[in-house]
């Protein structure tokens, strides 16, 4: 399938049960594959961050988790299935690693809250097989220890939540030296797993302002939400260039 370039990065066009059949695939080819599930702040930070930047481009899969990427996508002529956002893919691939016998580790997130949701993934899919919790930290100084629990856990699937751009650096220095076939960074997952922080209702997650509602119960996103501006703005630049001078315009730094 044909991705959606959109700010320089290939997003795949798939759903999320798509999304989970390809990373089974990567999961039966073996070696290391990174995954990343991009919203409108990635897209604009990598443009600034090139080691960001570079991870991205380079992931074996990225997926639209953010409902301005799917519009982008659109915009530019080249639809997406639409979103699939972390926690939706923690569930399913959960769902998948019960049937396959993967097992799975949860790394980051507040101390506590990865065995916390690790204890509500296990109890709402039977079978799931988690071999260890750690919080962590994405400082370089706290590799070895957390290397070494990796090591003593064997996973095939890691689960890293130290949001953008921490965990996909960590995941990019890190995964080849784990026994993880499939990294993905997964942002604030476990804490909605944990029940740390509520979900928006549903309709809200249907209509693409999950966002919203978050920004609503916690108001200090406002200084995050700054990246909304600068990514409609660059999309529009990219959609006006490809007009007017007829040509591709992927929207790679300049």
């Amino acid at each position: 399938m044909k991705p959606a370039t959109v700010l320089g990065v290939p997003i795949a066009p798939v759903d999320l049960d798509e999304a989970v059949e390809w990373i089974t695939r990567l999961m039966a080819a073996g070696g290391h594959h990174q995954v990343v599930t991009v919203n409108p702040e990635f897209l604009v930070a990598a443009r600034y961050r090139p080691d960001f930047g570079a991870v991205l481009r380079r992931a074996a899969l990225a997926t639209a988790d953010g409902v301005g990427v799917v519009l982008a996508a659109r915009l530019q002529g080249t639809p997406l299935r639409g979103r699939v956002t972390g926690t939706e893919l923690v569930l399913a691939l959960a769902r998948r690693a019960a049937t396959e016998g993967w097992r799975l580790f949860l790394l980051g997130a507040a101390p506590g809250v990865a065995e916390r949701a690790a204890e509500a993934l296990a109890r709402e899919v039977g079978g799931v097989r988690i071999v260890g919790t750690f919080a962590g930290s994405p400082r370089p100084e706290d590799e070895a220890t957390i290397l070494a629990r990796l090591g003593s856990a064997q996973p095939d699937l890691l689960f890293v939540a130290y949001g953008a751009p921490a965990q996909e650096l960590w995941l990019a220095r890190n995964l080849a030296r784990t026994t993880a076939v499939v990294g993905i960074g997964v942002g604030g997952a476990f804490d909605f797993l944990a029940g740390v922080k509520p979900r928006a209702p549903r309709l809200l997650q249907r209509l693409g302002l999950e966002w919203l509602y978050r920004l609503w119960r916690e108001p200090w996103r406002a200084r995050r939400m700054l990246a909304l501006p600068a990514f409609v703005a660059l999309i529009l630049r990219g959609i006006l260039a490809r007009r007017l001078l007829g040509r591709s315009y992927t929207g790679e730094v300049d």
